[in-house]
Protein backbone atom coordinates (compact mmCIF):
# COMPACT_ATOMS: atom_id res chain seq x y z
CA UNK A 1 0.00 0.00 0.00
CA UNK A 2 1.53 3.37 -1.00
CA UNK A 3 2.67 5.69 1.74
CA UNK A 4 0.84 8.96 2.29
CA UNK A 5 4.25 10.64 2.02
CA UNK A 6 4.13 9.74 -1.69
CA UNK A 7 0.42 9.91 -2.40
CA UNK A 8 -0.54 13.16 -0.63
CA UNK A 9 1.84 15.40 -2.65
CA UNK A 10 0.45 13.73 -5.78
CA UNK A 11 -3.11 14.65 -4.74
CA UNK A 12 -2.00 18.25 -4.21
CA UNK A 13 -0.38 18.23 -7.66
CA UNK A 14 -3.48 16.71 -9.27
CA UNK A 15 -5.57 19.54 -7.85
CA UNK A 16 -3.30 22.12 -9.54
CA UNK A 17 -3.31 20.24 -12.84
CA UNK A 18 -7.07 19.85 -12.91
CA UNK A 19 -7.99 23.38 -11.94
CA UNK A 20 -5.53 24.83 -14.47
CA UNK A 21 -7.01 22.54 -17.15
CA UNK A 22 -10.51 23.83 -16.33
CA UNK A 23 -11.50 20.31 -15.24
CA UNK A 24 -13.79 21.30 -12.40
CA UNK A 25 -15.52 17.91 -12.39
CA UNK A 26 -12.08 16.35 -11.84
CA UNK A 27 -11.36 18.85 -9.06
CA UNK A 28 -14.68 17.88 -7.50
CA UNK A 29 -13.71 14.20 -7.57
CA UNK A 30 -10.64 15.02 -5.48
CA UNK A 31 -12.92 16.47 -2.78
CA UNK A 32 -15.57 13.73 -2.86
CA UNK A 33 -14.81 12.87 0.80
CA UNK A 34 -13.94 16.39 1.91
CA UNK A 35 -15.14 19.74 3.11
CA UNK A 36 -13.62 22.96 1.77
CA UNK A 37 -13.53 25.99 4.06
CA UNK A 38 -11.92 29.40 4.08
CA UNK A 39 -10.69 31.87 6.64
CA UNK A 40 -13.47 33.91 8.14
CA UNK A 41 -15.86 30.97 8.02
CA UNK A 42 -17.76 32.32 5.00
CA UNK A 43 -17.26 29.17 2.93
CA UNK A 44 -18.18 25.56 3.60
CA UNK A 45 -18.51 23.26 0.61
CA UNK A 46 -18.93 19.49 0.88
CA UNK A 47 -18.30 16.66 -1.54
CA UNK A 48 -17.64 16.34 -5.25
CA UNK A 49 -20.77 18.13 -6.46
CA UNK A 50 -20.30 21.02 -4.04
CA UNK A 51 -16.65 21.52 -5.03
CA UNK A 52 -17.44 21.31 -8.76
CA UNK A 53 -20.30 23.80 -8.42
CA UNK A 54 -18.14 26.21 -6.41
CA UNK A 55 -15.32 26.23 -8.95
CA UNK A 56 -17.74 26.54 -11.86
CA UNK A 57 -19.43 29.51 -10.18
CA UNK A 58 -16.21 31.25 -9.13
CA UNK A 59 -13.62 30.58 -11.83
CA UNK A 60 -13.77 31.99 -15.34
CA UNK A 61 -12.86 29.66 -18.20
CA UNK A 62 -11.93 31.18 -21.54
CA UNK A 63 -13.52 29.97 -24.77
CA UNK A 64 -10.25 29.53 -26.68
CA UNK A 65 -9.30 26.42 -24.68
CA UNK A 66 -11.77 26.10 -21.79
CA UNK A 67 -9.15 26.86 -19.13
CA UNK A 68 -8.72 29.79 -16.74
CA UNK A 69 -5.26 30.49 -18.26
CA UNK A 70 -3.67 29.96 -14.85
CA UNK A 71 -0.92 28.01 -13.18
CA UNK A 72 -1.40 27.07 -9.55
CA UNK A 73 2.04 26.57 -8.01
CA UNK A 74 1.95 24.81 -4.63
CA UNK A 75 5.16 25.01 -2.61
CA UNK A 76 6.65 24.70 0.88
CA UNK A 77 4.75 21.51 1.70
CA UNK A 78 4.93 20.66 5.40
CA UNK A 79 3.71 17.08 5.45
CA UNK A 80 2.89 14.90 8.44
CA UNK A 81 1.66 11.36 7.78
CA UNK A 82 0.71 8.47 10.01
CA UNK A 83 0.63 5.57 7.55
CA UNK A 84 -0.45 3.12 10.25
CA UNK A 85 -3.50 5.21 11.15
CA UNK A 86 -4.13 6.22 7.53
CA UNK A 87 -4.16 9.96 8.25
CA UNK A 88 -2.13 12.95 7.19
CA UNK A 89 -1.90 16.70 7.13
CA UNK A 90 -0.17 19.16 4.85
CA UNK A 91 0.35 22.90 5.08
CA UNK A 92 1.44 24.59 1.88
CA UNK A 93 1.71 27.89 0.02
CA UNK A 94 -0.12 28.55 -3.24
CA UNK A 95 0.70 31.16 -5.86
CA UNK A 96 -1.62 31.53 -8.83
CA UNK A 97 -0.23 33.00 -12.05
CA UNK A 98 -2.36 34.10 -15.00
CA UNK A 99 -1.59 35.19 -18.55
CA UNK A 100 -3.87 36.18 -21.42
CA UNK A 101 -3.19 37.69 -24.84
CA UNK A 102 -3.86 41.14 -23.38
CA UNK A 103 -2.64 40.41 -19.83
CA UNK A 104 1.05 39.73 -19.23
CA UNK A 105 2.00 36.79 -17.05
CA UNK A 106 1.62 37.83 -13.42
CA UNK A 107 0.88 36.50 -9.97
CA UNK A 108 -2.76 37.17 -9.14
CA UNK A 109 -3.12 35.41 -5.79
CA UNK A 110 -1.06 33.99 -2.95
CA UNK A 111 -2.32 32.06 0.00
CA UNK A 112 -2.04 28.91 2.03
CA UNK A 113 -3.76 25.54 2.12
CA UNK A 114 -4.20 23.57 5.32
CA UNK A 115 -5.22 20.10 4.16
CA UNK A 116 -6.13 16.88 5.92
CA UNK A 117 -6.20 13.44 4.35
CA UNK A 118 -7.36 9.94 5.15
CA UNK A 119 -6.84 6.54 3.62
CA UNK A 120 -10.27 5.05 2.88
CA UNK A 121 -10.49 1.49 1.55
CA UNK A 122 -6.78 1.61 0.73
CA UNK A 123 -6.89 4.91 -1.21
CA UNK A 124 -5.78 8.32 0.06
CA UNK A 125 -8.30 11.18 -0.16
CA UNK A 126 -8.63 14.81 0.84
CA UNK A 127 -10.88 15.13 3.89
CA UNK A 128 -10.52 18.89 4.37
CA UNK A 129 -9.03 21.88 2.58
CA UNK A 130 -8.91 25.14 4.49
CA UNK A 131 -7.97 28.04 2.20
CA UNK A 132 -6.29 31.16 3.56
CA UNK A 133 -5.86 34.30 1.45
CA UNK A 134 -2.61 36.22 1.95
CA UNK A 135 -2.15 38.62 -0.98
CA UNK A 136 -4.45 39.43 -3.89
CA UNK A 137 -3.48 40.86 -7.24
CA UNK A 138 -5.64 41.52 -10.30
CA UNK A 139 -8.38 38.89 -10.11
CA UNK A 140 -10.64 40.73 -12.56
CA UNK A 141 -9.92 38.24 -15.34
CA UNK A 142 -9.94 35.17 -13.12
CA UNK A 143 -13.03 35.19 -10.93
CA UNK A 144 -16.68 35.29 -11.90
CA UNK A 145 -17.45 36.68 -8.45
CA UNK A 146 -15.42 38.51 -5.80
CA UNK A 147 -13.57 36.69 -3.02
Amino acid sequence: MPSGYHTIPNLIGLYAERIDAGDFAGVGELFAHAVITSEGGDLEVRGAAGAREMYEAWTRRFPDNGTPHTRHVTTNLVLDVDDDAGTGTCRSYVTVFQALPDLPLQPIFTGRYHDTFARLDGTWHFTRRHMITDYVGDLSRHLNRPL
